[in-house]
């Protein structure tokens, strides 16, 4: 998706307001002004009857370089949603099934109602879509299920908007991202391709790993560190909240762009270890006052109803910022995301259908809608 990343001296960013990229996934920062003119040079006084003396050189002046070049390779959207379709097959298929018919009447509302309750939509993003495609059926004078199918995309694309923003680098130096969730929700592997990604648009980052009671999440992490060609901060049995702060710490020395911190999973049942991701919060904000500036959520997309608890739960403790919903294309619970939409409509920057980099994308509504739908 973006050109390897090489590891060369970071020219100066100026500290103004990014601009969002198309794809949403990082930032380029504005233009600086350009250098002043050289001045002319003086010739020094000639003193008579001497010969003339030749002028002085001008003076070097420092070369000002430009900022760095944040622009992405064309990503081929295409691709992309030949397998956002493939993953989301399991979750659409009944949904898309009950368009089937010929008539659009009580039978039609109810298997649609039925289909969307057991794709995890929940009862009041159900209710909400239901509602509102009667009223659009009603608007268009609709009177073949098909059209009703391209109503009911137009009706997600809407509940789901309000999900859709572009994940932000470059407005603080450096962007501090703190990434939590439960075990097994993919969180280390969604860091090592976010991290991939930033660093092939020419962002330095640095890694934190905070997760410091699973050995085998230093070492995943540790790779994926090796395979971007970044650096991390590591301590073997070290306090997460320590491992931030020196993080963070050597981020701003070493003038990385991005620092993410990696943290332990764990349920937000378990109060002790949620109250040691507050610590981390606070302490990451003792390093850097405004930190951290995104924390993270990633959800597995097979867990249903169960990622709306976990959403609730972790925007009450931490104050989420965004979601990186995983796993989608093992379930066929993905109608969470309308749930989600509906009760707590905390932003998703990125969805994932597969174990490979490319994919890890940034969330489209009217993508998602018409991948599941058509």
């Amino acid at each position: 998706m973006f050109s390897f990343f090489k590891k060369t001296a970071p020219a100066p960013v100026p500290d103004e307001a990014p601009t969002l990229l198309p794809e949403g996934w990082v930032t380029k920062p504005a233009s600086p002004p350009p250098p002043p003119a050289a001045p002319e040079p003086v010739a020094p006084p000639v003193a008579a009857p001497q010969a003339p003396v030749p002028a002085a050189p001008a003076p070097a002046l420092p070369v000002a370089l430009p900022p760095r070049a944040l622009e992405p390779a064309a990503a081929p959207r295409q691709s992309w949603m030949e397998r956002l379709r493939a993953g989301l097959r399991k979750t659409g298929g009944s949904i898309a099934g009950v368009f089937t018919g010929t008539q659009i009447d009580d039978q039609l509302y109810e298997e649609l109602e039925e289909a969307l309750l057991m794709a995890d939509a929940g009862v009041k993003a159900t209710q909400f879509l239901l509602d509102d495609l009667k009223r659009r059926v009603k608007d268009a004078r609709a009177s073949d299920p098909q059209a009703v199918r391209g109503l009911l995309i137009d009706a997600l694309t809407e509940l789901l908007s309000p999900l859709e923003r572009g994940l932000e680098v470059g407005r603080h130096t450096p962007t501090v991202m703190m990434v939590v969730g439960v075990n097994g929700a993919g969180k280390t592997t969604s860091i090592g391709k976010l991290t991939r990604h930033l660093a092939e648009a020419d962002q330095k980052v640095l890694l934190a790993a905070a997760d410091t009671f699973r050995a085998a999440a230093r070492e995943q992490l540790g790779v994926w560190a090796d395979r971007a060609k970044v650096e991390i901060v590591s301590q073997e049995g070290g306090d997460p909240a320590a491992v931030s702060f020196d993080a963070v710490n050597a981020g701003r020395a070493r003038g990385a762009d991005v620092v993410i911190a990696d943290t332990a999973g764990r349920l937000p049942t378990q109060l002790h270890l949620m109250e040691e991701l507050k610590k981390i919060k606070r302490v990451i904000n003792k390093a850097q006052e405004g930190a951290p500036h995104e924390v993270l959520l990633v959800v597995d997309g097979n867990t249903g109803q169960n990622a709306l608890n976990q959403v609730k739960a972790f925007d009450e403790t931490l104050g989420l910022t965004g979601l990186i919903v995983t796993k989608l294309d093992g379930t066929a619970k993905g109608g969470v995301l309308a749930a989600i939409a509906r009760e707590r409509p905390v932003p998703v920057y990125f969805i994932g259908v597969g174990e490979k980099l490319e994919d890890l994308e940034t969330f489209s509504a009217r993508e998602f809608a018409r991948a599941l739908l058509e």
